[in-house]
């Protein structure tokens, strides 16, 4: 493997749509950012655009990646922005950007940039949102059991419709896997017999991560958040990114016993897309939308 000085002129760079094996050494480099992904994540993120995935190769080795996934003919994610360390400061991220981006086409793009990228995308057109922060620890528990519900079938119409009002596209066939992968737990929360939000918590690579965490209130987000960590199994740890929009949720993470770990700012190509924000408690992954 070359330095970090040796020089490999992006135009030697080839930009090809990478298949789910492939991606998950992206998903390696991932881990090593301490971007801490789940354990099924490449298994239910790639068919959701298996075209949005691609790598950089200078000659064998894969040496960038970025994920540009569609949702629909309007909304894309952009994800995954990585460049291997020992290749870094050569042009081949902005390459691979080059290669990759064009497959949203006129969609809006949406991502999540870390505070040492949001200038970049700045001037690549991309405008800021809001910020969420990313909160980790091991949570006390509750006073008193959750009125969450285990999630079964006869829920899924419900989820796939308050869902579409939390996020800029229909992604029923992600949330098909989403909310049956191995290891993934989801629960529900319903009042008069009417869903009033729902959430995921999966196993990572360190502790577990709670996402999406969609609700009505703070008070059913506190609810759901309760019930997910308690199937988590006690003294686990437990992460979730909490936008900014929603502050009584940030209170309820650090009243649990979690503390602030990182930040991101979502940005978008163009004006942000209509969605019930009130309603976002927890961000699916920072990766994906």
């Amino acid at each position: 493997m070359p330095t970090s000085g040796t020089s490999a002129p992006a135009h030697q760079l080839a930009v090809t749509a990478a298949s789910s094996e492939e991606w998950r050494l992206v998903e390696e480099w991932a881990a090593d950012e301490e971007w801490n992904p789940g354990l099924a994540d490449t298994g239910c993120f790639h068919p959701t655009d298996p075209a949005g995935f691609f790598t950089g190769r200078l000659g064998d080795r894969t040496v960038s990646a970025v994920s540009v996934v569609t949702y629909s003919d309007d909304y894309a994610f952009l994800g995954y922005y990585l460049v291997h360390p020992a290749h870094r400061g050569q042009g081949l991220g902005l390459a691979t950007w080059r290669a990759a981006v064009p497959h949203a086409g006129t969609r809006t793009i949406g991502l999540d940039a870390v505070p040492a990228q949001k200038a970049t995308y700045e001037r690549a057109g991309f405008t800021a949102a809001y910020e969420s922060v990313r909160y980790a620890g091991c949570p006390a528990p509750a006073d008193g059991p959750s009125p969450a519900e285990e999630y079964t079938a006869a829920h899924r119409d419900a989820v796939l419709a308050y869902d579409r009002t939390c996020f800029p596209a229909d992604r029923r066939d992600f949330l098909a896997r989403w909310l049956t992968a191995p290891g993934h737990t989801v629960r529900v929360l319903l009042r008069d017999g009417v869903l009033t939000g729902y959430g995921v918590i999966r196993p990572a690579r360190s502790g577990h991560r709670i996402g999406p965490l969609f609700a009505d209130t703070p008070e059913d987000a506190a609810a759901l958040f309760d019930a997910l960590a308690a199937a988590a199994g006690p003294g686990a740890e437990v992460v979730v990114d909490v936008p900014e929009t929603a502050p009584a949720t940030q209170e309820l993470a650090l009243a649990r016993g979690l503390a602030p770990v990182s930040r991101a700012t979502r940005m978008y190509t163009g004006p942000a897309p209509a969605v019930r924000q009130e309603r976002v408690h927890g961000t699916t992954s920072l990766e994906l939308g």
